[in-house]
């Protein structure tokens, strides 16, 4: 008989699985007190009737970005309803997000064709078994929900993946759902920072070629940390490691010309970011940031304005060719 002790190799990808569950969380916070309107988070997080508050701080921040993403996805799919167009959007990363069921409910849902998310097969397992105990989102997708590790549901499709697999990978997941005739919308939300650049790279090329044949508009959104260099910053890079969790993906971003950069460098036509605290400065109406400072007292303003400068979204288009009208999707000053 050995007595050879058996190690089970500790699954490196765990604590950044867990980002998830922290995002989810705060969003249901920020949704719980009033800064946004999601009635469909609740469904996707363990136990969320047991779940605290989050501090203010971290529920101004979590409406700033939902905001931010929400404007560049409501002009993508206006645009599209205005040349009479239906579009997709791929949701890469898409953990606990509820986009797709807040649009199917709202007024653009016939101008979407297709919905896609990816996700690493833990958390789709998750997410499809959640979405099956809920009538309320099952409601919404409709028809027959088949799949396990993954989930189609009509124009919904949530799929197992990992993006750090290459293009090889991402063709044999995607080809046969996307339409490369149809204007598309992706998304990353905090999902890049955690890949090395050579790989998210290689998914952006990906994406830009499966639909350069056709000059079909192609738009895409980051939202990440950066700026990492200062006292601030490295403390955030401190903290993650604590949890070990490691964001290789950071360090080529230090400024808002970098995040920029890089949509230019893999065949986008144009690009943009802004911090969070220029958007909460300049794009955020002022009538709103009224509404959100009667919702709870927020004493830490410089500290608040010095988290939010280190998180950045960032959009890029691919149009050559394309209609003029999709030049004019971004964020502009309200």
């Amino acid at each position: 008989m050995s007595t050879r002790s058996t190690h089970i190799a500790p699954d490196a990808d765990a604590s950044i699985r867990e980002t998830d569950n922290d995002a989810a969380v705060a969003r249901l916070s920020a949704a719980q007190k009033g800064y946004l309107h999601d009635p469909y988070i609740r469904h996707l997080v363990p136990r969320a009737h047991l779940q605290q508050p989050r501090p203010p701080l971290i529920n101004v921040g979590t409406y700033v970005r939902g905001a931010a993403i929400d404007a560049l996805v409501e002009q993508w799919l206006q645009i599209a309803d205005k040349k009479t167009k239906k579009c997709q959007i791929v949701s890469l990363g898409a953990g606990s997000d509820t986009r797709f069921w807040r649009i199917a409910n709202g007024t653009h849902k016939d101008t979407l064709a297709t919905y896609v998310e990816v996700d690493f097969p833990e958390v789709t397992t998750r997410k499809a078994m959640s979405i099956r105990k809920s009538k309320e989102l099952g409601a919404i997708l409709g028809g027959d929900i088949q799949g396990g590790t993954a989930l189609h549901a009509g124009k919904y499709h949530l799929l197992p993946g990992d993006l750090r697999m290459g293009p090889t990978a991402l063709s044999t997941l995607l080809t046969g759902i996307l339409d490369s005739s149809l204007p598309t919308l992706l998304l990353f939300e905090c999902v890049l920072v955690y890949m090395v650049p050579s790989a998210s790279d290689a998914v952006l090329r990906w994406f830009v070629d499966y639909f350069s044949d056709a000059k079909t508009p192609l738009g895409a959104v980051v939202y990440e940390m950066f700026n990492l260099e200062d006292a601030f910053g490295k403390v955030m890079v401190s903290n993650l490691k604590s949890r070990n969790v490691s964001i290789p993906g950071a360090e080529p971003y230090r400024n808002l010309e970098a995040l920029s950069q890089r949509f230019l460098s893999t065949g986008f036509n144009t690009a943009h970011s802004e911090t969070l605290r220029e958007i909460r400065r300049t794009w955020i109406a002022p009538d709103e940031l009224e509404r959100l400072s009667m919702l709870e007292m927020l004493d830490e303003i410089e500290e608040l304005e010095l988290v939010l400068e280190h998180y950045a979204v960032s959009w890029g288009l691919a149009a050559s060719g394309a209609d003029a009208s999709w030049g004019g999707w971004g964020l502009g000053k309200k």
